[in-house]
This record gives C-alpha cells, structure tokens and sequence, in this order.
C-alpha cells in the first residue's frame, strides 16, 4: 500500500473529504485541512470562474497563518476537476490551479493526458474517481498517482459494486495508492476501509451535516432524520446514476419509487440536471451511511469524534483478532 509523499505526516486521520456539489467552499475546506483531514471541492463551485482564484488565495493564506499559530503542519487541500466535454472551463481552472500549485487535483468522469501532464508540471498529484476495473486501468495508463474507488452506497454519482470486491480486484494489479468510497460515516468505517486495502478514507455526506458546510439547514436536517432505506440510486438527474434522498425528491414533486431512467447523453454539469428540480439544489445527494448521522457540528469537534472512533474501534479489533 502506499501513501502519497505530500501527506505523510500531514493527517490526523486518513480521510480525504470528498468535493461536493454546492456544500464544499473554503469556510468547510479550511475546517478540514485544519483538522487534519484533506478538504477539497469543485473548482465549478467556485462561480464566476474568477472567483476560483480568490478561493484558493484565502485558503492558502488561512492554512498558513493556522501553520504560523500553532507550529504544526495543516492537511493538504485539493481541487475536483470535472473532466467532461459539458464543463467548458476546465482548462482555465486547470490552470488556475496551476498558478497556484495546488498540491492534489482529483478528477471526475475521465483522466485526460494532458491534466495529469500538466498538474505533474508543476509538483501537484492527481487522483482519480473511478467505479470499475476498467476505468481503473485506463486512468492508470493516463498516469494518475492514485485511485479513488466509488463502490455501492456512495452518495452523489456512485457505482454498484461492493468494496470488498473492487478493492481486491484492483489490489491484484495495482500496489499504489488506493482511496476508498462509499457509505463511510463513522472512525470504525475509517478503520474498515484500512483493512480492506485501502490507504485513504473517502467521506462526503458524513460532513454535509457539519456547521461549516454550504447545505441548506433543511438538508442537513434530513441527513439527521433519514437512513439507508431513504436513499433512491437513479440517473434521472444528471445523465448518470447516483444516490438522492427520497425526500428531496418528493418535495420536488417526484415519486422516487417511479422515476423513469435518463439518457447519458443529456449529462450537462452546466445545466444543472435533465429536469425542472436541479442536482444538487433541489434533489439532494447522500450516501448509505447517514444512519449513523445524529447531529450537524462543527468540523474540528467532528474530526476529532471520529479520531476517537477510531482509536476506539482499533482497540476493538485488536482483541477480537487475538
């Protein structure tokens, strides 16, 4: 297993939080990376296309005075590149980031050559999404530093298959680093995806519900009050299928137990969907693990509760493997 140079000894928990539609802008990236976990989002996030400079300007600027404060290293940050012909500002952002080296750039949807060429350019690693073997091996052969495996129960643009069976498939062909997604909500979760194979933990909908989060209070509420059974996988929304909350979906005046499927063709990240209520404004995405969601906290108190999981969950194990 291997763990990339720019985060070692940079973490206080192997997590990298997953960029999200909407929900992830500096005020929750910052939490993070000063809580020890990577922060990302979406470079589409930030709009106007300007605004991704101010982004990453503030960022820089608020890790480093934290650095300067306390005398210890704050967690990298990263940037989400949506890697698909809809998304027309993506060479800008591309090299945006560029001018500010920005340490980790995952991409979506496909790895292109030239991304990953550019982004080696200037010292930064590229870690790519991906929900099959098959992807997995082409993004590798574009020249990606690691892969993040979105399995069954991830929220927002997911895949079918079980960690168990993906993680071990790609542990037979590839010995790098290996980030892992889907319904991870808790530190024995963490601890879980560790022991699979995995060197990261990939957690999104777990920090929706978290103070700094750009989510309406409506959103988070509903992380709180849901579970597992509240979750619908279609790809009505955006051209591919993902995991929603059905009572989103219902308050947009949809049925989510009769949702008819949607053409791949019609994905648009610049639209906004294929229908009147838009992903991510109006139906919300959510991974199968909000059943352990009870509360909406700030970020440092959330890192540190799940540090202690853990730990806890750790101790556990060691006992029960004697």
């Amino acid at each position: 297993m291997s763990m990339p140079a720019v985060l070692r000894g940079r973490l206080s928990l192997p997590v990298i939080a997953s960029p999200m539609f909407i929900v992830s802008g500096p005020d929750l990236v910052i939490e993070e990376c000063k809580a020890g976990i990577v922060g990302s989002f979406p470079a589409l996030n930030a709009r106007p296309q300007g605004l991704l400079t101010e982004w990453l300007s503030r960022i820089e600027r608020e890790l480093k005075a934290h650095e300067d404060a306390t005398g210890k290293p704050t967690a990298p940050y990263a940037v989400n590149q949506i890697c698909h012909v809809s998304n027309d500002r993506l060479m800008d952002d591309v090299a945006t980031c560029e001018k500010h080296k920005v340490p980790v750039i995952i991409t979506s949807l496909r790895a292109p050559k030239e991304v990953v060429q550019r982004v080696h350019d200037w010292g930064g690693i590229v870690l790519h999404d991906v929900i099959n073997v098959r992807h997995a091996q082409k993004a590798l052969e574009d020249g990606v530093d690691g892969l993040i495996l979105v399995c069954a129960g991830a929220g927002g643009h997911a895949g079918t298959l079980s960690p168990f069976a993906l993680v071990r498939e790609v542990r037979s062909f590839y010995d790098g680093t290996i980030v892992l997604s889907g319904a991870i909500s808790d530190g024995a979760s963490i601890l879980a995806a560790l022991a699979m194979g995995a060197d990261l933990a990939y957690m999104g909908t777990r920090f929706i519900a978290s103070k700094e989060a750009n989510a309406a209070p409506a959103y988070k509420q509903m992380l709180i009050d849901s579970a597992a059974s509240d979750i619908v996988y279609t790809s009505l929304f955006t051209g591919v299928h993902g995991n929603y909350l059905k009572p989103s979906i219902a308050a947009a005046g949809l049925d989510p137990n009769k949702l008819p499927e949607s053409d791949p063709s019609k994905m648009n990240f610049g639209s906004g969907g294929n229908t009147d209520a838009k992903a991510w404004r109006d139906i919300w995405g959510s991974g199968q693990g909000i059943g352990t969601i009870k509360d909406a906290p700030p970020v440092g108190e959330l890192v540190a509760r799940l540090k202690a999981e853990f730990d806890a969950a750790r101790a556990s194990l060691g006992g029960k493997a004697a």
